[in-house]
């Protein structure tokens, strides 16, 4: 077998072609709803953690981005109202991205169209049977390449007294 041919290149390629495809296919919802793709993944983590809010530093790891970009990101956020800072009250070095009221009505808009294009383009193209192994397969991958992927998501009694989410 040539090296051109070896099946892990088209496992890659595949991989590739599969994720840019769906992602063509799910921004225009979201640029539709005036949020990139990275504001949408911001919101979504922060509407899906521990008391609406992760740290800054657990936002980065989610997110694969800079500190500096996870800051740039969550200034922009926050001038539209979406998102707020909080304060860690237990460190003061550390603060908090924290999603507001204005930013889960945002998700709420927009989330019944992006599942919808999820549906059609991605999950409702696959079996249950095939869903689940797919599911298994990227959080084995995810796991391996993004250790961080899932930073401050488990609440914990510390989190819990930290944050406080504004309205």
């Amino acid at each position: 077998m040539k090296l051109h041919d070896d099946p892990r290149l088209t496992a890659a390629g595949l991989f590739t072609e599969a994720f840019t495809g769906v992602m063509a296919r799910l921004n225009p919802t979201l640029s539709n709803a005036g949020l990139s793709t990275i504001d949408f993944e911001t919101l979504l983590r922060l509407a899906r953690s521990p008391r609406h809010g992760l740290r800054m530093s657990d936002l980065a790891a989610q997110t694969s981005l800079s500190t500096s970009g996870v800051t740039r990101v969550i200034d922009r956020l926050e001038r539209e109202a979406l998102v707020t800072r909080t304060a860690c009250t237990t460190d003061r070095r550390a603060s908090y991205a924290v999603i507001t009221d204005a930013g889960l009505a945002k998700l709420d808009d927009v989330l019944p169209q992006h599942l919808k294009d999820i549906e059609t383009w991605f999950t409702g193209l696959l079996t249950p049977e095939q869903l689940d192994g797919l599911l298994e397969a990227l959080r084995v991958i995810r796991d391996t390449v993004r250790p961080g992927a899932t930073a401050g998501a488990e609440p914990t009694a510390e989190t819990a007294a930290e944050v406080t989410r504004p309205r």
